[in-house]
Order: structure tokens, then C-alpha cells, then sequence
């Protein structure tokens, strides 16, 4: 005899969905209604988009952390306070190779301990994401940047200006776990890879303004300029501080502690209508599975989330390696070694700075309409190209004591730099966190997220601490390294990576994984599961 198969709760509650959806259908939905498919009814209220907004303001702070650090360091007063042993180096002519003059241990940690810290951090976030809600993460990672900021721009030794940093990276930690959940899961299913790519959008703005303050800061006479650089990371962290305690906290965090009624009410008020009923139950049952889930890490290794968290961690590890951070941490220094003056250097590095936000905007209008894929692979082909040519021109123009990079060929070198930025930007920069964020089920969303801020902040550490030394060794072979890289990302998108654009983030395993060429086997024990523990 065969055994009665018991329909799981989300089998039951589907004609219940279906008829909300039906009679949302036939209503019309007025403007901003689903535009097809499984979308749900909703408009583009001014909470939503000031909600973004202050949320995204994390990235701001995380984006001038990494700016401000590559302009610090290439300080003659800063070095010379901090770090003696590399400003006697960069004064001396013809002692270190072009490629070395940077090569220290010290100075690459000054860098690289805020990823060290973050990476572990994120662990410790994704307990406060999902027990606490998104909303007090984001304020606790406001709290962790401030106390960072007065550290660092206090310090009088070495030792003060790595807790800074140890400080400022609990709070990327937490800021990079809250704050692309709380982007993907406030906003209305058609916008939502715009709104999330706010947060890379005020990363390269956080750049652009921290290139723009080492160029004025440089200049200040009496030897205090980087303290200001590093002082006024205060006014983002203050944003962050502040808008988390504004910003209203995700229906997703809210019902999935328990807050049905205040869920309700907010997915209300962020979507402008009366008729939540549809995404109100989808969330509720992705709720329901996410509370039997005692062990997230766990839920996070089984078969079904393999697809989720493979493509997680290698768009982390691929977004690092295209080499995009250490183009951006040392663009100074790296300017300075091509033979550019201080000031010359640091102007070139606004240049790429401000490509880097009018790109990000490029991304913003283009991700949910031509989609994520389009994107990615366009972006591959010409940041293989550019960094093909920067290498090919360091090979042949920058020895290790001798300089005969011209004018003309320098300016191309920036233009290069500009190209490879711009794709970047566009691409790799918003889509490694977007994507990531908007496709693991809501049981294993906030272990899923750790371990790609994890992963991300790992490989970000191991860039900023080899990247001075591998430029010192492999010469101009790094952008070689970088671009076999791009090579290798863009064949794992063509074959791996399926488009998520306008799929609501609650169906993303019926509409993407199970369709999908490869990943559709991972999703067996999705129908065979007998106890219904599967996301909706």
C-alpha cells in the first residue's frame, strides 16, 4: 500500500495566494501594479525610497574607508609619522625598484585589518540580522564606524590607528549584512536591483568624496591633513547612525520575529496599498520555514541552497579578483609608481572616482531592464580588454629604475583605468551584492549573506595585504593576473549565473533554480520534502 502524501502548508495556502493575486488582478491595481508574472500589487511610496536612501548611506561610509586609506598612506607627513622605513624610500631616487617603493608589511596592514575584522564580524551580525531585525544591525554598525573614526583620527601610534581600523571594519562587517538585505527585501519587486545598488552607488560616491578630500587634505600645510582625511569619516557614520534609527525595519524581519501585525501594517505603508494580502501570506509561509529552521549555517549546506551558495561565495572571491580594490585602495600609489607627481596622482584617482559613481548610475537604470547578465558579460569583455592594455604598456614603458611612460601614454593609462573602472562599476561592484541578496530562501538568508560579506571581506583582506608586494614582484604580470581572472569569471556567468530580474525574491526557487539548466537537479527534495520545510 502506498503511503498517503500529506500536502505541506505552503501546497495548502497556494489556491489562497492565487485567489488574492486573481482578485488583485481584476481590481487593476492602479498605478505601480504588478507589471506581469508573479509581481505583487505595489507603488514607489517616498518611505520606500527615503528608507533606501538612509539605509544606503552604510555604503557611503564603507566606500570612504577604502578611498581615503590608498590617498593616506601615499602622505608624505603620514608616512613619515607612521610608517618612516617607506617614506624614506619614496624620497630617496634610484635605491627601490618603480614597483617596490610601497612594498610594507605595516602599511598594507593599516589597510587590510578593517577586512580582517569585518570578515569576522559578519558572523556575529547575522545573529543581530535575524534575531534583532535589519533595522538595529544597521544602527549598531553606525555606532562601531563613529567610535572607529575618533580612534583614527586621534591617533599617535601605530597601535591607535589599527584599532580604528579593527573598529571601522565591525562596522563594514555589520553594515555589509544588514543593508543589502534590508535594500532587497523593502523594495517593490520591479525596482529592486535600482534600490539595491544604492548601497554600491554611495560606495563610489564614499570613493569619489574620500579622493576628493586626500586631494584638498594634501595640501594643508603643518603636516595635520590626513588626521582631517580620517576625521571626517564622522559625517557618513554620523548618516548611518542616524537613519537607522529613521528608517522603519523590513515586513520580512518583522513578521519572521513573530510581528505579524506590525509586518502588515508596515508592508501597508511601503507599498502604498490596501491590498497586501498576496505578498503578506508569501512572506508569512517563507516565515513559517524559516522559524523550523533551527540551524541556519546548516539549512545553508543542504542540497537544495547549493546553487545559492555557490554562485554567493564565487562572486565574492570573482568581484576581488577582478582587481578592482586594489586598483582603487592604491590608485595613488599605483599613479605615483607610473611616474605621476603626488598631486598628479591623487587628481588621477578623483578621475577614476568620479567614473566610478556616473557608472554605478549607468547599472542603476540598466540592471532591471536589461537585466543582470547583459550586465556581467558586457562588462567582462572590456574589463579583460583594459586591463590587457594597462599591462602591455607597464611591460614595455615601467622598468624597475627607469621610467619612460610619456605623456601621452600616461593619459592612456588613465583612460584605461577609467575603462576598466566604468565596467566594473556597472557590473561586478553592485551585481556581486545584489544577486547574493535577492536569492536565498529567507531561512537561510542572513547565514547566506554572512558568508558571502565573509567571503567577500576575506579575499578583500588577502588583496589589500599581498597587493603592494605582488606589484613589487610580478611587476606589470599583476594586471596579466587580474585579467586571466576576468577571463575565468566571465566563462562562469555564461554558464552558471541565471537572470533573477523581476522575480519577487520569495519564488526565486520556481521561477529560476528549477528552471535552469543545471541547477534546476539541486531542487529535487524541494517537492519530495515530506514536512513542507521549503521556502516558497
Amino acid at each position: 500500500m502506498k503511503s498517503k502524501i500529506i500536502p505541506s502548508p505552503r501546497q495548502m495556502l497556494k489556491p489562497l495566494i492565487l485567489a488574492c493575486r486573481e482578485a488583485e488582478t481584476m481590481a487593476g491595481g492602479g498605478f505601480g501594479a504588478a507589471s506581469g508574472g508573479g509581481d505583487f500589487e505595489a507603488k514607489i511610496t517616498p518611505l520606500v525610497i527615503m528608507s533606501c536612501i538612509m539605509a544606503a548611506s552604510g555604503g557611503l561610509m564603507f566606500g570612504y574607508d577604502v578611498g581615503i586609506s590608498g590617498g593616506v598612506t601615499s602622505m608624505p607627513p603620514f608616512l613619515k609619522e607612521f610608517f618612516p622605513v617607506v617614506y624614506k624610500k619614496t624620497q630617496e631616487t634610484g635605491l627601490e625598484s618603480n614597483y617596490c617603493k610601497y612594498d610594507n608589511q605595516g602599511l598594507q596592514l593599516f589597510t587590510s585589518s578593517l577586512y580582517l575584522a569585518a570578515l569576522i564580524s559578519t558572523f556575529f551580525a547575522s545573529y543581530t540580522t535575524r534575531s534583532l531585525g535589519r533595522k538595529l544591525t544597521m544602527f549598531i554598525a553606525g555606532v562601531f564606524f563613529v567610535a572607529g573614526t575618533v580612534f583614527n583620527a586621534a591617533a599617535v601610534n601605530l597601535a591607535m590607528l589599527i584599532i580604528g581600523r579593527i573598529l571601522l571594519g565591525c562596522g563594514v562587517g555589520f553594515a555589509n549584512q544588514a543593508v543589502p538585505l534590508f535594500l532587497s527585501e523593502i523594495a517593490p519587486t520591479r525596482i529592486r536591483g535600482a534600490l539595491n545598488i544604492l548601497f554600491q552607488l554611495n560606495i563610489t560616491i564614499g570613493i569619489l568624496f574620500a579622493n576628493l578630500i586626500n586631494y584638498g587634505t594634501a595640501k594643508i600645510e603643518g603636516g595635520y591633513g590626513w588626521r582631517v582625511s580620517l576625521g571626517l569619516a564622522g559625517i557618513p557614520a554620523g548618516m548611518l547612525t542616524i537613519g537607522s534609527l529613521i528608517v522603519v525595519d523590513t515586513p520580512n524581519s518583522l513578521i519572521e520575529r513573530g510581528k505579524l501585525e506590525e509586518g502588515k501594517a508596515v508592508l501597508k505603508r511601503i507599498r502604498g496599498v490596501d491590498n497586501v494580502d498576496p505578498e503578506f501570506l508569501e512572506i508569512v509561509e517563507a516565515s513559517r520555514v524559516a522559524k523550523e529552521v533551527k540551524h541556519p549555517f546548516r539549512s545553508l549546506l543542504k542540497r537544495r541552497n547549493r546553487p545559492q551558495l555557490v554562485i554567493a561565495i564565487w562572486m565574492q572571491i570573482f568581484q576581488q579578483f577582478t582587481g578592482i580594490n586594489a586598483i582603487m585602495f592604491y590608485a595613488p600609489v599605483l599613479f605615483q609608481t607610473l611616474g605621476f607627481k603626488s598631486d598628479a596622482s591623487l587628481y588621477s584617482a578623483v578621475i577614476t572616482g568620479a567614473v566610478n559613481v556616473l557608472s554605478t548610475v549607468v547599472s542603476i537604470y540598466f540592471v532591471d531592464r536589461a537585466g543582470r547578465r547583459v550586465l556581467l558579460l558586457q562588462a567582462g569583455v572590456q574589463m579583460f580588454l583594459s586591463q590587457l592594455v594597462v599591462a602591455i604598456i607597464m611591460g614595455l614603458k615601467v622598468k624597475d629604475h627607469s621610467n619612460n611612460l610619456g605623456h601621452g601614454l600616461a593619459i592612456l593609462v588613465v583612460l584605461m583605468v577609467c575603462s576598466f573602472v566604468s565596467s566594473f562599476a556597472w557590473s561586478w561592484g553592485p551585481l556581486g551584492w545584489l544577486i547574493p541578496s535577492e536569492t536565498f530562501p529567507l531561512e537561510a538568508r542572513s547565514a547566506g549573506q554572512s558568508v558571502a560579506v565573509f567571503t567577500n571581506m576575506l579575499f578583500t583582506f588577502i588583496i589589500a595585504q599581498a597587493f603592494l608586494s605582488m606589484l613589487c614582484n610580478m611587476k606589470f604580470g599583476i594586471f596579466l593576473f587580474f585579467t586571466f581572472w576576468v577571463f575565468v569569471m566571465t566563462i562562469f556567468v555564461v554558464v552558471l549565473i541565471p537572470e533573477t530580474k523581476g522575480v519577487p525574491i520569495e519564488e526565486m526557487t520556481e521561477r529560476v533554480w528549477k528552471q535552469h539548466w543545471f541547477w534546476k537537479r539541486f531542487m529535487d527534495d524541494v517537492e519530495d520534502d515530506p514536512k513542507g520545510k521549503l521556502h516558497a
